[in-house]
């Protein structure tokens, strides 16, 4: 078992803190929004670990800082996630973080509260696969980095998308670039509430100490269990769909991914 100091504050993108075993994970990039890269796709792998770990954790409150969760978008009028088409070494890599990333946060047993506190453009799949899902009502929501960015949505997103959506919407989520807003993700079943950013982290702390009024034993076997299913579909799918992902990556018709 690990303790809160063994790794609450050796991660450069997520800043921990801990009350009364209700975790706080803040992601950010130099004190602002979260800005995706390698750097958190290996740092968040590694923390969802550690967090699941530790016994003394109780219920984990997962946020953004400032005005938005995650980005910057990608897409056809903007950059491309890969630039050039990649080694298998330099694939092998990311598949090798990718297959554990959303694994490892289902493997944290206590309830998850995610708190989306603006626009969530990359990578939406990982607060989402909270067991409580509350935004502001200036969040949106898209997938701007696989298709629309050049790769197969094949990294957990082919997955969690079409099994929170339904399959229809989560494919044509994925192949479009679609954005949806706040209501909108309410509406096709992503999110459970909506509030003004002001409000946001404080009704996240409400729901957590609610939630620690259960017995620990109540509220660790209940996120095992309903979030079984998910779990198997990623096993089944997640290597697969990161292994076409990285195949698509080593070319294409342009020179260019």
């Amino acid at each position: 078992m690990l303790s809160f100091d063994d790794y609450s504050k050796k991660y450069q993108t997520i800043q921990m803190s801990r009350t009364d075993g209700i975790l706080e994970m803040r992601l950010h990039t130099n004190g602002g929004p979260l800005q995706w890269s390698l750097l958190p796709h290996g740092e968040l792998t590694r923390a969802f670990h550690d967090v699941g770990q530790d016994y003394d954790n109780e219920v984990i409150i997962l946020t953004g800082t400032g005005e938005a969760f995650s980005g910057p978008a990608l897409g056809p009028n903007g950059h491309n996630h890969v630039r050039h088409p990649v080694t298998a070494m330099e694939w092998d890599k990311i598949y090798f973080e990718g297959k554990h990333l959303l694994l490892n946060l289902l493997n944290i047993e206590v309830p998850i509260i995610a708190a989306i506190n603006g626009p969530t453009l990359r990578h939406a799949e990982i607060p989402l696969l909270s067991d409580i899902v509350i935004a502001s009502d200036t969040a949106t929501f898209q997938d701007s980095a696989h298709f629309w960015g050049g790769l197969v949505p094949g990294d957990g997103v082919h997955v969690v998308f079409p099994h929170l959506m339904g399959s229809n919407r989560g494919r044509y989520f994925l192949l479009t670039g679609q954005t949806i807003n706040a209501q909108e993700a309410k509406e096709v079943g992503l999110i459970n509430e909506i509030l003004p950013l002001e409000n946001l982290l404080p009704r996240a702390w409400e729901l957590a100490h609610y939630l620690k009024m259960r017995s620990p034993l109540l509220r660790r076997y209940s996120r095992v269990l309903t979030t079984q299913d998910l779990k198997k579909k990623i096993l089944d799918l997640h290597g697969y769909g990161l292994a076409l992902e990285g195949l698509a990556a080593t070319h294409n018709s342009n020179g260019k991914v």
